[in-house]
């Protein structure tokens, strides 16, 4: 689930679980439709309501990703210790400015 508000240059989105994989390819291409409305700059992520699995992550590396794409960042905000353990277990911890 998602939701975002502009804040200046800074887009602030937030995603929350309990995500399941088949929610991925919806999650991913509202937020692709929104990030393409949005000139390049920070997307900060509140992700504190986002359980700390695989799934999670796999969510925030595919919306890293369209960010990217984008010329945009995605920027981790309220990311737990655990989801912060599950990012760098996965190695994706230089991917991701928390």
């Amino acid at each position: 689930m998602s939701r975002r508000a502009p804040q200046g240059s800074t887009t602030a989105l937030s995603i929350w679980g309990p995500l399941r994989r088949e929610d991925l390819p919806g999650l991913y291409g509202r937020v692709c439709a929104d990030l393409r409305a949005r000139p390049a700059g920070d997307v900060a992520c509140d992700v504190a309501g986002l359980a700390a699995d695989a799934v999670a992550v796999e969510a925030l590396a595919r919306l890293q990703l369209a960010a990217c794409r984008g010329g945009q960042r995605v920027v981790l905000r309220g990311a737990s210790a655990e989801l912060c353990s599950v990012v760098d277990l996965m190695g994706l911890t230089e991917v991701f400015t928390a």
